[in-house]
């Protein structure tokens, strides 16, 4: 038996193009190869203005909370954003603001972020980790942090980044699955990707 993985990502990045969406696709492109995935894309540059100004989630447009039920629902969330005054958007955090607090228990999360440079590599452990750890999320072990200088025309074209997407995702894959009902098969080591 297969199963079809919900995958929910969320680009952070306020502009379009983006080196944050750039990077987020690519994830997206290596963890298809290895498991089957149904996804969904959440880019901020599109749908921020449906989150900007509301105070509470029952302000919010139809679009927007539709987009909160599909983050909630998700399997797997993948959530980036660039470095924006030593964290993350504050549209981004805006957003989560509005996710209902028990909503994301166990659920598995790839973090990612993009920066100017390797200084601001450590958004992942001193903002994405405590995030989510308030909503009591599985972060997956490795995150994702890439550099402009891995990008080109917007595009990953660095292969050390390739690598370090690999990675991330293998470490995390056991968690991934192991986060699935149980129920959902008889034997889950015999699951097929």
């Amino acid at each position: 038996m297969s199963y079809t993985l919900n995958v929910v990502a969320v680009s952070g990045s306020l502009h379009a193009p983006s080196k944050t969406t750039a990077l987020v696709r690519e994830i997206l492109d290596a963890l298809a190869l290895e498991l089957a995935i149904d996804v969904h894309l959440i880019e901020l540059s599109q749908v921020g203005r449906d989150f900007s100004g509301a105070l509470n989630r029952g302000e919010l447009s139809a679009l927007a909370e539709n987009e909160l039920q599909k983050i909630e629902g998700a399997d797997l969330l993948i959530v980036a954003s660039p470095v924006y005054r030593a964290s993350f958007t504050g549209l981004f955090k805006h957003v989560f603001d509005f996710v209902d607090q028990y909503a994301l228990v166990d659920k598995p999360v790839l973090l990612a972020a993009t920066g100017g440079s390797d200084r601001h590599a450590l958004i992942l452990e001193h903002q994405f980790r405590p995030l989510f750890s308030f909503f009591q999320a599985l972060t997956l072990p490795l995150g994702v942090y890439a550099k402009d200088s891995e990008f080109t025309d917007y595009r990953v074209s660095d292969d050390a980044l390739r690598g370090r997407i690999s990675l991330a995702i293998s470490r995390g894959l056991p968690l991934v699955r192991a986060s699935l009902p149980t129920g959902l098969f008889a034997d889950s080591s015999a699951v097929v990707w």
